[in-house]
């Protein structure tokens, strides 16, 4: 089997010149780089991970920390973001915290169990333990979609509260009055798009109907139709709604169907995350799209930025969303 050493010598070059090519390193002139990377090509020689790990101080493995039970806009993401890991040459681990402090526990032991050279969460950990691990030991952190005081980790997020008012207004300029809001008490968010809600209704001078306003035990489809017949028992008369994820949106407008009621000729719905479903959904969902792609692509190249630099300091970086109409909307008759 082919080693360092035997590429080193075949390049007439010393074992660290060929480790600092193949870590990618710009310190080599052209004419050494050249003649390793003609050996390697002669040789077929595929670098040992493990060793070259041990050398570096580096694992080459980052963890992504994820919901137990994640939505499509999760799935969206992580795909992407697994991607992009790829591509920078990492290893993914995930670990999966259920939305609970035993199970963001049980998370935590795990990721202590292993080396890592940094980590990505995907969703909001309520454990003080879990931050001040990650802080005391120096992990690289990068918290995708949210950003959580007290925190010193770089986040990456869009603004929640002007993206639901934009929403809102969208169906106020539609001539609707009394607009519902499925939301939910899990995580910051909700309570952010919530905020974005009541401005919208305050500066267009509309009162607040706390009837018109459900919480979902879930952000699913079920918690969606749940949330919907919450709102027909109470029997406050509304012309939309406004629903803090996509899956929820296409949950409420589900049991309007079984209802007997028509999306958008009865009742407006305009979603949030523009997940891929949004788009074929019949009607098809007007919603906020949040940067998937964007996100994925920024939250890699950060976490690599500070596993490879010295300066950690954290950043707070605000992407811009984009409000896509679709067919789900109408002006009130």
């Amino acid at each position: 089997m082919v080693s360092i050493k035997d590429i080193a010598r075949m390049a007439g070059v010393s074992v660290s010149t060929v480790s600092r090519v193949l870590n990618d390193r710009a310190c080599v002139s052209a004419d050494k780089r050249a003649k390793i990377l003609d050996a390697i090509k002669q040789t077929g020689y595929v670098p040992n991970r493990a060793a070259r790990d041990m050398v570096s101080k580096h694992t080459s493995t980052v963890g992504i920390v994820m919901p137990g039970t994640f939505n499509m806009f999760q799935r969206q993401l992580f795909s992407t973001i697994e991607h992009h890991l790829e591509q920078f040459g990492y290893h993914t681990s995930f670990y999966f915290a259920s939305t609970d402090l035993e199970g963001e526990r049980a998370c935590l032991k795990r990721l202590k169990a292993e080396r890592l050279d940094g980590i990505i969460i995907l969703h909001e950990i309520e454990l003080p333990e879990f931050q001040q691990y990650l802080q005391e030991n120096k992990i690289p952190t990068v918290l995708a979609t949210f950003e959580r005081n007290g925190w010193k980790a770089t986040s990456i997020h869009i603004s929640e509260e002007e993206a639901a008012r934009t929403a809102v207004n969208h169906l106020i300029h539609l001539g609707h009055r009394r607009i519902a809001f499925i939301g939910g008490t899990k995580y910051s968010f909700p309570s952010q798009r919530l905020e974005g809600y009541t401005n919208a209704l305050e500066a267009a001078s509309l009162p607040f109907n706390a009837s018109l306003v459900v919480s979902a035990d879930t952000y699913n489809m079920e918690g969606g139709a749940k949330g919907l017949q919450e709102l027909l028992n109470r029997k406050v008369p509304f012309t939309a709604v406004f629903a803090v994820t996509d899956e929820l949106a296409l949950g409420a407008m589900r049991m309007l169907a079984d209802r007997g009621m028509r999306v958008p000729d009865d009742v407006s719905v305009v979603g949030f995350d523009n997940i891929e479903l949004a788009s074929f959904s019949l009607p098809r969902l007007t919603t906020i799209a949040q940067p998937m792609v964007e996100m994925g692509q920024t939250a890699v190249a950060l976490l690599h930025s500070l596993i490879t630099s010295k300066n950690r300091f954290p950043l707070s970086i605000s992407l811009p969303f984009t409000f896509i109409v679709r067919e789900s909307t109408a002006q009130l008759q």
